[in-house]
């Protein structure tokens, strides 16, 4: 198990490693990643997100699903960066979600920071504990399994 942490990927790097583009690219940029073990990475939730035309005019907040999408999307950094030999190749398949629990609502000019770990990997399936933050404060929370296929 790897232990080297990484800092600072940048979104080009995230969209060599991540096959979803825009309108649906949820993450910006990953603080640190540590392969096979945990991720941090960040969305700066402006006003401009077509989600808001309709999620709600008036007050705008952040759908939580697109939270729990931002979550999935920084696991799968944390997974493609620790099997390279997928990037490009095999595509990261959202397998179940569990305890999930939004805390907070969230809205334009909140940056949202994503932190997941790794509770367990077996035969290529990908369980990770993840939460959303906004200003230190969980605003999201759930467990995502993942598989290459």
């Amino acid at each position: 198990m790897s232990e080297e942490l990484i800092e600072n990927i940048d979104i080009i790097e995230i969209l060599r490693l991540l096959p979803h583009r825009y309108p649906f690219v949820m993450i910006d940029r990953v603080l640190s990643l540590v392969p096979d073990q945990k991720i941090e990475a960040l969305k700066n939730v402006t006003i401009n997100e077509p989600f808001f035309q309709g999620h709600f005019p008036a007050k705008p907040v952040m759908p939580g699903v697109l939270m729990l999408e931002g979550m999935a999307q920084a696991g799968g950094v944390l997974a493609y960066s620790t099997e390279l030999e997928n990037v490009g190749v095999k595509l990261l398949y959202f397998a179940g979600i569990d305890k999930v629990r939004f805390r907070r609502p969230v809205g334009p000019g909140d940056q949202l920071i994503y932190k997941l770990e790794v509770l367990k990997k077996k035969r290529g399936i990908w369980k990770l504990a993840g939460k959303a933050f906004v200003d230190d404060k969980v605003v999201a929370e759930a467990e995502l399994m993942a598989s290459f296929g």
